[in-house]
């Protein structure tokens, strides 16, 4: 498992699953977020994204957009997707990095604090309260010092042994599925024996 930039080509797929999972789409750009990958079979596996507000003051960072496949939850992959956006952050000089979510205690874990909604920026003060009024109506703000994120041992482990659990109600196909019956069939290159 890695965690890498999304690509133009992950728009589709990105959006599909932004959708389904109800996140934030706002001002949507592929370029902003990054992508967990199965680098065995190539699946994607959850994702998150960075978005930089600019304001009069300077610049705000907002990690937002975070979710992970059913199949692939429990197994730390959220968690490499948020460890990437904080050093993404760090890395574009933001000392300070903010997230409006529903989901405090799961950020909790990594060194993020719950603050007062009038300690938060303005545009993000604003952003909370759209959130809270159509998105994610029990968002709160939390912020995390870009150095001092930290991963839990556990969820280092699971994630360098992650691994696509079927989801129920998807059980896997067979060649039945297709109309063909595995005793009789020939193949291309069956070479009879």
């Amino acid at each position: 498992m890695y965690v890498r930039d999304a690509k133009n080509r992950d728009e589709v797929w990105l959006l599909d699953h932004i959708e389904a999972m109800e996140l934030d789409e706002t001002a949507f750009r592929s370029r902003d977020y990054v992508i967990a990958m199965d680098e065995q079979a190539g699946d994607r596996a959850g994702f998150g994204r960075i978005r930089v507000h600019k304001t009069d003051d300077g610049e705000v960072c907002e990690l937002t957009s975070i979710g992970v496949l059913e199949g692939w939850r429990g197994q730390g992959v959220g968690a490499h997707v948020v460890e990437r956006l904080v050093s993404t952050a760090r890395d574009k000089g933001f000392d300070v990095a903010y997230a409006l979510t529903s989901e405090s205690d799961y950020l909790e874990q990594f060194g993020f604090d719950r603050i007062p909604p009038a300690r938060l920026p303005a545009v993000l003060g604003d952003r909370l309260q759209q959130k809270q009024g159509s998105i994610d109506t029990g968002a709160a703000p939390l912020r995390i010092a870009t150095n001092r994120f930290r991963m839990p041992a556990r969820l280092r482990e699971a994630f360098k042994s992650a691994y696509a659990e079927d989801e129920p109600g998807n059980p896997p196909e067979n060649p039945e599925d297709f109309g063909i019956d595995p005793d009789d069939a020939t193949y291309k290159y069956d070479t009879g024996g």
